[in-house]
């Protein structure tokens, strides 16, 4: 009897674990999109802020913020895409979501916010 409980749950897992595939994901927004500004101050010279989001497949991404060379912000982020637009939200944190969507320009492949700025560019 014991044989016979042990071959029904060895086919039991075999069959569930073939059933469940996680579908693939290939939206456009899986990567890392970065934006770098660049100040004059006359204490330091020149300073450089970088902001970067690295996007996954499973909805989910990493927020970075750089000043100079100085991790200054790190912080997850959830994505959802609805109609050509992304909302990224940041659970957890005061930094309000942003809503972007994607075009092409001359510098590339741009994330735009609904007043036409741009958030970030794809690396």
């Amino acid at each position: 009897m014991k044989k016979l409980f042990s071959l029904m749950a060895i086919i039991t897992i075999i069959s569930v674990s073939n059933c469940t595939r996680i579908p693939e994901n290939n939206d456009p927004i899986i990567g890392i999109w970065s934006k770098v500004e660049f100040a004059e101050n006359s204490e330091t010279g020149r300073q450089t802020y970088r902001q970067e989001w690295i996007f996954n497949d499973v909805y989910l991404g990493r927020y970075h913020s750089y000043d100079g060379n100085q991790l200054t912000v790190k912080t997850d982020f959830s994505w959802t895409q609805d109609k050509g637009v992304y909302t990224i939200s940041y659970p957890g944190t005061d930094m309000p979501a942003h809503q972007v969507s994607m075009k092409n320009s001359d510098e590339g492949t741009v994330l735009e916010d609904v007043q036409g700025n741009i958030l970030a560019l794809k690396e």
